[in-house]
């Protein structure tokens, strides 16, 4: 992995790591997006509508990248720099015999129905097969997250099957949808643990 982890870019998009100078526009993004998140975000404490708490969140994600754990990217509009519209994260980065990841990603709901998720999430899986070298890139969704699970299709994504209550999110266990994208151009090279 490169020891700092790059900026993308897409035609109406730029997609930058996370840092803690993204605080506050961080936290601008979860407030005017309390409700659209809520069905399926755990339940927020009492620090997450804080400064504080983003600067804490961005400084790990920096770590997560630095320890090649993971990769957090900040979804901004090429017309507005500086305001968060989104995220699309890489998580659980395995390497060995795995080679894969986990992806997330969410969108402000002033944006959806734009074709943008699929533009950031596009490139971020780029990115994951190409500069990380990896096999296999993972995403879950609830089964009533229909604008997911038609996202996952469209961009290639396989269903492998069904968990019951995955998650504890808003307040519940919640059954979720197992998706993966493989890497079909993968280099077999045999790669160190």
């Amino acid at each position: 992995m490169p020891t700092t982890q790059p900026s993308l870019s897409t035609a109406r998009l730029h997609l930058l790591p996370a840092e803690s100078a993204w605080a506050r526009a961080m936290l601008d993004y979860q407030v005017r997006n309390r409700e659209h998140f809520a069905p399926w975000d755990p339940t927020p404490g009492g620090m997450f509508y804080t400064e504080l708490f983003w600067a804490m969140r961005m400084r790990q994600r920096e770590m997560d990248w630095k320890e090649s754990r993971g990769a957090l990217f900040l979804v901004m509009p090429e017309k507005e720099a500086g305001r968060v519209i989104g995220t699309v994260s890489l998580s659980n980065i395995s390497r060995g015999v795995f080679q894969g990841c986990h992806l997330g990603y969410n969108i402000d709901h002033e944006h959806q129905g734009q074709g943008l998720m699929r533009e950031a999430v596009e490139a971020v899986i780029a990115f994951a097969f190409g500069t990380l070298k990896l096999h296999r890139v993972q995403a879950n969704y609830q089964p009533e997250n229909e604008r997911s699970a038609a996202l996952l299709k469209r961009l290639g994504f396989q269903i492998e099957g069904h968990a019951r209550d995955y998650l504890f999110l808003n307040g519940a266990w919640r059954d979720h949808v197992l998706t993966a994208l493989i890497n079909r151009n993968y280099d077999h090279t045999p790669l160190q643990a």
